[in-house]
C-alpha cells in the first residue's frame, strides 16, 4: 500500500504544480468544483422541501387527529362517562406533545432551507467571480498567443541554432505549455481510474 500512497502524493504534487504554472486550468478547476457543490446544494434544497412537505402534512393530520379526540373527550364529558375521559385526556396529551415535536423538526428544516438557499447564494456569486477571472485569464492567453504569434512571420529571417533550447523562446513556451496540459490530462485519466 506504501507504493500506491508515494505514487499517489507524487501525482497530487505534480498536479499542484502544473495548476500553479498554469493558473487558468486552476480556475477552470475551481469553477468545476463550484458547478459542483451548485448541484450539490440544489439537491439538498430539493430533499429539504420534499421533507418539509411531509412534515407539513403529518403536522395537519396531527392536528386532525387532537381535534378528533377534543370531540370525543366533550361527548364522554356530556354523558359521563368518566372511564373514558380520562384516557382520552392522555392521547389528546400525547397528540399534542408528537404535534409539538413535529413542529420543532418543521422549524430546523425551514432554517436548513434557508442555510442552503444562502449557500446557493455564495455559490454562484463565488462563480461569478470566478468566470470573471477565467475570463480574464484568457484574455491574457489571448494576448500572449497573439505576441507569440508575431515571430511567426520574422521567423524566416532569423537563425535558429540546432541544440540550444531558449526558454523564453515562443515556440518552445507553446511546446512546453501543450506539453504541460497533455501531462495534465493523462495524470486526470489515470486519477479517475
Amino acid at each position: 500500500m506504501g507504493l500506491f500512497e508515494d505514487l499517489s502524493a507524487f501525482l497530487e504534487t505534480r498536479l499542484e504544480e502544473f495548476l500553479r504554472n498554469n493558473p487558468h486550468l486552476e480556475l477552470q478547476a475551481l469553477e468545476e468544483n463550484l458547478r459542483e457543490q451548485e448541484e450539490e446544494a440544489v439537491r439538498l434544497l430539493a430533499d429539504l422541501r420534499l421533507r418539509e412537505k411531509k412534515l407539513q402534512d403529518e403536522i395537519l393530520a396531527t392536528a386532525q387527529e387532537i381535534q378528533r379526540w377534543h370531540v370525543r373527550i366533550e361527548k364522554a364529558k356530556n354523558a359521563q362517562r368518566w372511564d373514558l375521559v380520562k384516557p382520552a385526556e392522555e392521547r389528546e396529551a400525547a397528540l399534542l406533545r408528537q404535534g409539538n415535536q413535529l413542529w420543532g423538526q418543521m422549524d430546523l428544516i425551514k432554517q436548513r432551507i434557508q442555510q442552503t438557499l444562502e449557500l446557493q447564494k455564495q455559490i454562484q456569486q463565488r462563480k461569478q467571480e470566478v468566470r470573471t477571472k477565467v475570463a480574464e485569464a484568457e484574455a491574457a492567453r489571448a494576448a500572449s498567443y497573439r505576441s507569440e504569434s508575431s515571430w511567426q512571420t520574422s521567423g524566416w529571417n532569423q537563425s535558429y541554432t540546432p541544440g540550444f533550447s531558449n526558454p523564453s523562446d515562443p515556440l518552445e513556451q507553446s511546446f512546453r505549455r501543450w506539453e504541460m496540459e497533455a501531462e495534465l490530462e493523462e495524470l486526470k485519466r489515470q486519477m479517475n481510474r
